[in-house]
């Protein structure tokens, strides 16, 4: 069974996104600050409030870089008005 690509997935000359350096190193911090905030808690300090902080920033870094890689002309727009 084979389906037939629409519109929204592939057109003529469009390549795949490939996702930005600094979407991946975003994840890459979050997940260390995420580990490093289990570590905290485990261990009884408080320290690991801030690097869950650093998580949810780094988070959002990653989400927004993600997002403007997969739909840029939505991005263009939304700067524009």
């Amino acid at each position: 069974m084979s389906t037939a690509p629409t519109a929204d997935s592939a057109s003529a000359g469009s390549t795949p996104a490939r996702t930005p350096r600094v979407a991946i190193l975003a994840v890459v911090v979050c997940v260390l600050a995420v580990a490093a905030a289990v570590v905290a808690f485990v261990n009884g300090s408080w320290l690991g409030v801030p690097f869950l902080l650093l998580a949810a920033v780094d988070g959002n870094i990653a989400w927004y870089y993600i997002l403007r890689a997969r739909h840029p002309r939505r991005v263009a727009a939304s700067r524009d008005a």
